[in-house]
């Protein structure tokens, strides 16, 4: 008996649920401090040590910006400038597109395919960002981890967007580049992809039927 494909589902998928950073968009702090810090050895050790991923990902959670900075500045005074410009800065650490994502994601539109977001994102910056890329124009909708409070791969917030955009689990195939965060959503029965390039992707909306 020839193995059941997810395009001959009773199903089909229809809804493209994208994640945000190194998806559709590069992401590193290293963008924008690479500018300021010229020694390679200060830059990593700043990255790893004062203005962390770790350390940034309490704002996606939903921390407020002004208390990190705050918190952040007492335990490393000699760096004050440099955290006050993450606060103001923080789109620099986003130096664009990852490579071909802007033409897929034209296809999709062209196909008329719904697509949606669910990105582990600090709200207010976030508020700062969206603004600039009218690629989101596109989207019918997109949860955000800092405003809702919820984190990947928390199920509560793929069950949210699910609930919020009205859609069924089944016909949706969700994008991440974390494979976490593709495994929660497949739990609650999505299809799922990790990222790893374009290319990649669109061999595989094109087995899906998507293009």
């Amino acid at each position: 008996m020839p193995q059941l494909r997810e395009s001959d589902s009773v199903m089909p998928i229809k809804n493209v649920i994208f994640d945000v950073g190194k998806v559709l968009f590069n992401w590193d702090l290293r963008h924008l401090f690479r500018k300021h810090i010229m020694d390679t050895e200060e830059l990593e050790f700043f990255v790893t040590h004062v203005v962390t991923p770790e350390w940034h990902f309490q704002h996606d959670a939903g921390r407020p910006l002004a208390d990190m900075v705050v918190e952040r500045i007492a335990e490393f005074p000699e760096y004050a400038d440099l955290i006050r410009l993450y606060s103001t800065h923080f789109n620099e650490t986003i130096p664009g597109p990852v490579e071909h994502m802007p033409e897929l994601v034209a296809k999709l539109v062209q196909n008329n395919v719904p697509l949606y977001a669910i990105t582990n994102f600090g709200a207010e910056f976030w508020d700062g960002f969206v603004v600039t890329q009218p690629i989101f124009d596109h989207f019918g909708g997109i949860i955000v981890s800092g405003a809702e409070k919820l984190l990947k791969p928390d199920p509560a917030i793929y069950q949210l967007a699910l609930s919020r955009f009205k859609l069924n689990a089944p016909q949706c195939i969700f994008i991440d580049d974390l494979p976490a965060n593709v495994a929660a959503a497949k739990k609650l029965g999505m299809a799922g992809h990790i990222f790893t390039d374009a290319g990649t992707l669109e061999q595989k909306l094109h087995a899906i039927g998507l293009l």
